[in-house]
């Protein structure tokens, strides 16, 4: 039995109405994605190396202050990427109305998207420092190097490879949370997907959010292997 292409383009066209797309608000949904999606990457990317950073140094300290640090930050580092995104949101509600005074909206969806991103980014930057090669961060610390000064100038420059690798897996996360956190309220594609699409029975508008999703993710990723292609010199 053969298939007829036309038949089937017939059925398709008749199950996905393009005519029921709003374009304004597909473009108003793409920006606010954009928003949410660039401000928690640029957030996360500073703040997981931080603590990645943090981790690190105080792992392999023999103060028992850096001790006692390490167990804290890695407690809550691994609760924060244990739980749930959706579920995240919920808790950080009383927080998130407290800081942006709002619980709806793409301001509303950072707090929670910053807080479930940051923790796992932490674990890939610590992972990166521990690959460094120990002979070069020794070279540096016998020519007079200050701790600042090895940080700035042998554990970042060194890792820098893994360090984006690891904030572009972080950033196509974050699409995705994006779409999760416009389910209930913080707007974009996610939203748009759910409330205009699903809700209504208009299946052309959730096509239409899923194929910009995708091409976000693919853009990405794209510009984080051409990074990586370009700084790694090994």
């Amino acid at each position: 039995m053969t298939s007829n292409p036309l038949v089937i383009g017939n059925i398709l066209s008749d199950y996905v109405d393009f005519s029921t797309i709003s374009w304004e608000k597909v473009w108003e949904a793409t920006k606010q994605t954009l928003f949410m999606t660039i401000f928690s990457v640029i957030a996360v990317f500073i703040l997981g190396i931080l603590l990645g950073l943090l981790l690190y140094e105080t792992q392999k300290s023999d103060n028992i202050m850096a001790v006692v640090l390490y167990k804290i930050v890695a407690f809550l580092v691994n609760v924060f990427r244990s739980i749930p995104f959706i579920i995240l949101i919920v808790l950080l509600i009383p927080f998130t109305k407290a800081l942006v005074d709002s619980i709806t909206g793409p301001a509303a969806g950072l707090p929670a998207l910053i807080f479930s991103a940051s923790p796992f980014y932490a674990r890939l930057v610590e992972s990166g420092f521990r690959e460094v090669d120990k002979g070069v961060i020794e070279a540096a610390e016998s020519m007079g190097a200050s701790k600042w000064e090895v940080i700035r100038k042998v554990y970042i420059p060194e890792s820098l490879p893994n360090i984006i690798s690891g904030i572009t897996v972080t950033a196509i996360s974050l699409v995705g949370y994006t779409a999760m956190a416009g389910v209930i309220g913080a707007g974009g594609l996610g939203n748009l997907a759910f409330l205009e699409g699903f809700q209504r029975s208009r299946p052309a508008v959730t096509l239409v959010s899923t194929i910009i999703i995708l091409l976000i993710v693919f853009i990405i990723q794209f510009i984080g292997d051409l990074s990586v292609k370009k700084i790694d010199k090994r």
